[in-house]
């Protein structure tokens, strides 16, 4: 144990940073339950919550020879910054599960995949079927860009005709064009199998380019592991972040491995991020709050944590915006 990484454990698997907290070994789920509570969300998708797939494909064209972040939907973003077109935690499948099963989308992607414009850098943050879309990696169509993992994880591109795949440990660092891409740590955990429970690691992306720091952090709860991160690496520019999939009441009080708006704003300021994107809800039942919620509270929040209403950004799924409005 002396010679491994504290979040290395001895039988391969891995856990979260030391003082993260923990779950109550006392919570059982109850798939019955859980059934019974989710029939009672109502899904109303507001007005203006998807933007039109034509004025998406038109903003992506206008956009192409700039630096700018699309919203596709849930953890899936286009990020392009110089020469790199970056895809994050890309799903485009209707399900997020196994097959035909796991949760269904009530919204599309903001396009269809065949329609995105070129990748060259993927990066996938862990292996839950909302983030690791088997059916997505299959069908892709970029399949020479560079792919970033954390560990155990390339296995899902290798098969699959990827020609560039690199997994990385927390810390690890990889050079991409002119980005300087590190693997951070985050409060959450992996399994895809009835067997295979955090045998594969998670994480975030630090993203320098040029003189800015962009932080993707999906999934994450709340730890000490940010202030840390905060003194170490911070400022930050702007941090993408889960504000969505937080509440099981009655089962149990809320997700330790999904901050609530509040939360992510709270890991914001750990970072000393100057401007944090809410992601994460939108897009399918994953929990049980309203699915309208969370945006909701992460702007109402803002002031409490030191941000402007602004610079706790919400986009629409399918808006398209140049970076540098967005900084």
């Amino acid at each position: 144990m002396k010679d491994l990484p504290y979040h290395h454990l001895p039988d391969d698997s891995f856990r979260n940073p030391e003082g993260s907290p923990k779950r109550d070994p006392n919570i059982k789920w109850s798939m019955s339950k859980w059934n019974k509570e989710k029939k009672k969300i109502k899904i109303n998708i507001p007005a203006n919550h998807v933007i039109d797939k034509k004025k998406v494909l038109e903003n992506l064209e206008k956009f192409k020879n700039d630096d700018y972040v699309a919203w596709i939907g849930h953890a899936t973003f286009l990020i392009k910054l110089g020469d790199t077109t970056i895809i994050t935690d890309p799903v485009f499948s209707k399900n997020m599960g196994p097959w035909i099963f796991g949760p269904k989308r009530y919204v599309d992607p903001a396009v269809d995949l065949k329609e995105i414009p070129e990748v060259n850098l993927v990066l996938l943050t862990h292996n839950h079927y909302d983030h690791l879309d088997y059916k997505t990696i299959k069908k892709f169509p970029y399949k020479e860009s560079q792919v970033l993992t954390p560990l155990k994880l390339g296995k899902y591109f290798i098969r699959n005709k990827f020609k560039k795949v690199k997994e990385l440990d927390w810390y690890d660092q990889a050079q991409v064009n002119d980005l300087k891409i590190t693997l951070m740590p985050a409060v959450h955990w992996s399994k895809r199998t009835l067997t295979d429970d955090n045998k594969t690691l998670w994480g975030s992306f630090l993203i320098e380019y040029k003189d800015k720091k962009i932080f993707f952090s999906c999934d994450t709860g709340y730890g000490n592991i940010y202030k840390d991160l905060g003194e170490k690496y911070g400022p930050i520019d702007l941090t993408f972040i889960n504000i969505g999939a937080y509440d099981f009441r009655p089962m149990f009080e809320k997700s330790i491995y999904h901050a609530n708006p509040e939360e992510a704003l709270n890991i914001g300021q750990d970072l000393k991020s100057k401007k944090v994107l809410g992601m994460h809800w939108g897009t399918a039942i994953l929990s049980l709050e309203d699915p309208f919620e969370p945006p909701v509270r992460f702007k109402n929040a803002a002031n409490r944590y030191g941000y402007h209403k602004d610079d706790a950004i919400i986009f629409k799924i399918g808006e398209v915006k140049k970076l540098e409005d967005l900084l």
